[in-house]
């Protein structure tokens, strides 16, 4: 594999941990506000009688709250995941294409650290 096609492989893989991280931890940020401000007991008046356990309290909310934070949970983990994957071909690449060089070259490479 080409040195451009691997940074490429490296830049998706990073961006999908990226905003998988992004959509947990703003997932998180939801619940943790669905928690403060929604009742603890259905308010039908208010269409709020699906309930969501929330480290373990159950709070009640709307069907369209509900189906906004359930698809930001999964599609985070997706997303997630899809660059788990993509850092695993990354690394497996990487790791073949640093077994072909020489010793010359890992000095050299070393030395332009330096």
């Amino acid at each position: 594999m080409k040195a451009a096609r691997l940074a490429t492989l490296k830049i998706f893989a990073l961006i999908f941990l990226l905003l998988g991280l992004a959509g947990l931890i703003a997932s998180a940020a939801t619940s943790t506000y669905y928690l403060e401000v929604m009742p603890g007991k259905p308010t039908p008046e208010e269409l709020r009688v699906v309930p969501r356990d929330i480290h373990g309290m159950t709070v009640y909310q709307k069907v369209w709250e509900d189906r906004l934070l359930t698809e930001l949970e999964y599609s985070s983990v997706g997303v997630f995941l899809v660059g788990v994957v993509l850092s695993a071909v990354y690394l497996e690449k990487w790791g073949t294409m640093r077994a072909g060089t020489s010793e010359e070259e890992d000095a050299e490479l070393v030395e332009d650290l330096h």
